[in-house]
C-alpha cells in the first residue's frame, strides 16, 4: 500500500489551474471502475474476512478518516490522502471515528 498526503504532491507548473496528478499508470488495456463509498462509524468493509481483486485500487479520502491493514501493517488514511493498493494485495478497512468516512476509489484491470 501507498499513502500520498495530496496537499504535498505539486501541481503542473504549466496548467492554467492548480492540476496534480495524484496516480499515473499506463494501461495498454482492461477495465476500469470509477466509484464511492461511505463507511459509517462503527463499520468495516468487507464485513468478514479480506478484500482481494485482480485490479489496481486508487482511493482518494475526501471526508474523515479509516483504518487500513495489508500485509500486516496498519495505517490511519485521513481526508487529503490517497492510497494505492496493488492488484491481489489482501486487504480492509474499518472506520474506528466517530464520523463518516467518503472515499473515491478506481479499480484498473
Amino acid at each position: 500500500m501507498e499513502v500520498l498526503n495530496i496537499e504535498k504532491i505539486k501541481a503542473d507548473p504549466n496548467a492554467a489551474v492548480p492540476l496534480k496528478t495524484v496516480f499515473s499508470q499506463k494501461a495498454l488495456a482492461g477495465d476500469m471502475k470509477v466509484g464511492t463509498v461511505v463507511i459509517p462509524p462503527g463499520k468495516r468493509v468487507p464485513l468478514t474476512g479480506v478484500s482481494n481483486h485482480s485490479e489496481n485500487e486508487y482511493s482518494i479520502i475526501v471526508k474523515g478518516s479509516i483504518v487500513t491493514e495489508t500485509n500486516g501493517k496498519t495505517y490511519r488514511v485521513s481526508s487529503g490522502e490517497a492510497t494505492y493498493i496493488p492488484a491481489g494485495q489482501e486487504h480492509i478497512a474499518y472506520n474506528d471515528s466517530d464520523e463518516d468516512c467518503e472515499i473515491v476509489w478506481v479499480l484498473v484491470g
